[in-house]
C-alpha cells in the first residue's frame, strides 16, 4: 500500500517537561485526517508510551508516523542502551527506569506491554549497545 502521509519526529533524552507533545501533535495529526475516536484512542496510548520510552531509557531517537489506506503506523528508533532481555522488558510491572523518572510518576513497567496491547501489530528489535526499534501497526476502520 502506498504511504500517504509521513511525519518523523526527534525526541531528546531525559525531556521530561515536553514528554507527550510529539504524542499529542500525532493525535491531532490523526483526529484530522477522520482517524475514528476508537483507534486515535489506541495510537495515542501507544504513542505517549513509546514516546515515554524514548525520553526516559534511550540517548535520543525518533517517532515517525506512517498514515496509509488501510493503517497507521508508529515507528520509534533510538540510540542508547538496548533492551538486554526482551521477554522481561515485555512483563508488566519491569522497569528499569532511573530515579527521576519514578520521582516524576513515570516508570511503572507498563509501557511495551499496553504498546502490544493497544496496537494490530507490534514488532521489537533490539541490540544492546546500539538501540531499539519498536514497530507498531492499527488497523484504520474500513467502513468509512
Amino acid at each position: 500500500m502506498a504511504v500517504l502521509m509521513e511525519k518523523k519526529f526527534p525526541v531528546e533524552a531525559g525531556a521530561y517537561e515536553t514528554a507527550g507533545e510529539v504524542s499529542t501533535t500525532i493525535k491531532r495529526t490523526l483526529k484530522q485526517l477522520g482517524v475514528s475516536a476508537e483507534v486515535l484512542r489506541h495510537v495515542s496510548v501507544a504513542c505517549y508510551e513509546v514516546e515515554l520510552n524514548l525520553v526516559i531509557h534511550s540517548d535520543g531517537g525518533a517517532l515517525t508516523l506512517q498514515v496509509e489506506p488501510d493503517k497507521v503506523t508508529l515507528i520509534s528508533q533510538d540510540v542508547g542502551p538496548g533492551i538486554p532481555d526482551i521477554g522481561k522488558a515485555m512483563t508488566e510491572g519491569f522497569s528499569t527506569a532511573n530515579e527521576e523518572a519514578r520521582t516524576l510518576g513515570f516508570g511503572a513497567g507498563m509501557g511495551l506491554p499496553n504498546m502490544k496491547r493497544n496496537a494490530t501489530e507490534f514488532d521489537i528489535q533490539s541490540e544492546v549497545g546500539v538501540g531499539t526499534t519498536i514497530t507498531m501497526s492499527f488497523a484504520l476502520d474500513m467502513k468509512g
